[in-house]
């Protein structure tokens, strides 16, 4: 029981209080979105305050931009070495959304100031209550929100420099099954609930060498996620009902540092394209420390290796204007796993994964776009183990996340 218990804590919060790679978003922006999630080079919209807030200054006027997306993930499942099982997530939707404002404080001014609200991390996955990996997970729900200050200054109609301190909330629910079953067969149940925050910044490089080129350089920095008070409840029988209280827990996790260099050249009047390299700094996340208000002989605090490593992705997309009202982005991204081998888990099948992107947008009035977008991902079916619960498989998961929005120049 002891042992049991001890790994249901740790596998809750490095699932849920990590945002792990499956659940690092890439939607900030629908134009850039549709371009393969690129968008550290050129500044299209407002959304530039989380791409690369030294863009900012571009904008001579008070821009609005306000999207929603619906992120609709499914994760499959074979047990190896038999595969004689298939078990599937159940379709399910997670709203996300990114709110932006900003522009120069006076007419003409050099000085920029803007604020960003947007979600970069979130997302969830349901498993059949019953499923064979149900002491590991059944269902997470995830979601962060970011709030970003902004302050962006023209050196001259080359070089434009930013930075924006971010705030960041962030909950979690979690429920799993526990291998104790009551004198109608059926299993205990454990659910986690946590509240975190953390503190950051993003600063931001823009730069014209010539009236076709744009370069950007951003850093993200790395936000440690303080859960100073979540709470753990159990369902078990009576019998071992002290050995799982209700009870308090905290711990700091890490959402990973970004550094992306951009590029975008406009080929024609006509056709732009543009290009991203990411390095993602998920090698903070290491080692899982949770520590519980009340401990008993079953539930002591833990110290998880998790052993994430680095990854590189590469984004690029293409912008073609049909008309002075109507124009179209496709993209594409290649985002690596940063999840080791014997630590992939039904919480978490994370893989390498492909991403395909495409989108609209239309002026109806001179100020004013509609814009719309739709991303496809699909992973590299991944056969792997989690070596701490000796549960193994293959998975394959496929995520499938439209958006809506519009932006507004004054």
């Amino acid at each position: 029981m002891k042992k049991q218990l001890l790994l249901m804590g740790s596998l809750l919060l490095s699932s849920a209080v990590t945002f792990g790679a499956g659940y690092q978003l890439n939607l900030q922006g629908l134009r850039q979105l549709a371009m393969g999630g690129s968008g550290t080079a050129i500044p299209w919209d407002a959304a530039t305050i989380f791409y690369n807030p030294g863009g900012l200054t571009e904008f001579r006027h008070l821009t609005l931009y306000a999207s929603g997306q619906f992120i609709m993930p499914s994760a499959q499942y074979v047990p190896t070495p038999t595969g004689n099982f298939d078990a599937r997530t159940k379709d399910k939707t997670y709203p996300t959304f990114n709110i932006y404002a900003g522009g120069p404080i006076v007419d003409k001014s050099k000085l920029s100031i803007g604020i960003g609200v947007y979600t970069p991390f979130g997302s969830g996955t349901k498993w059949d209550d019953n499923w064979t990996g149900r002491y590991i997970i059944q269902e997470i729900k995830l979601q962060s929100i970011f709030f970003q200050p902004t302050v962006s200054y023209k050196f001259n109609d080359i070089v434009s420099v930013g930075a924006g301190f971010i705030y960041a909330v962030g909950s979690v629910h979690l429920d799993k099954a526990i291998p104790l079953q009551n004198t109608a067969g059926a299993d205990g149940h454990a659910q986690l609930k946590g509240d975190g925050h953390g503190v950051g910044f993003n600063i931001g490089v823009h730069v014209m060498p010539t009236e076709k080129m744009h370069l950007g350089l951003t850093y993200r920095s790395q936000v440690n996620m303080k859960v100073k008070r979540g709470y753990a409840s159990f369902d078990v029988p009576s019998s071992v009902a002290s050995s799982f209280p209700y009870t308090a827990f905290s711990s700091t996790l890490p959402l990973p540092q970004v550094l992306s260099l951009g590029v975008g050249f406009n080929v024609s009047e006509r056709v732009t394209l543009q290009a991203d390299i990411n390095f993602v700094g998920w090698k903070a996340y290491d080692t899982l420390s949770f520590d519980y208000q009340d401990n008993t002989a079953a539930l002591e605090d833990t110290h998880t290796p998790r052993r994430y490593k680095n990854t590189l992705a590469v984004r690029a997309g293409m912008h073609y204007k049909f008309s002075d009202k109507v124009q179209g982005m496709l993209g594409a991204a290649w985002d690596p796993s940063p999840v080791r081998d014997g630590f992939v888990s039904p919480d978490l099948p994370d893989a390498n994964r492909g991403v395909f992107t495409a989108g609209l947008s239309y002026k109806p009035a001179p100020k004013l776009s509609i814009m719309a977008a739709v991303e496809y991902v699909r992973t590299i079916a991944r056969k792997s183990s989690f070596d701490a619960e000796g549960f193994q498989g293959k998975y394959q998961t496929t995520a499938f996340t439209p958006g809506i929005g519009l932006a507004y120049n004054f």
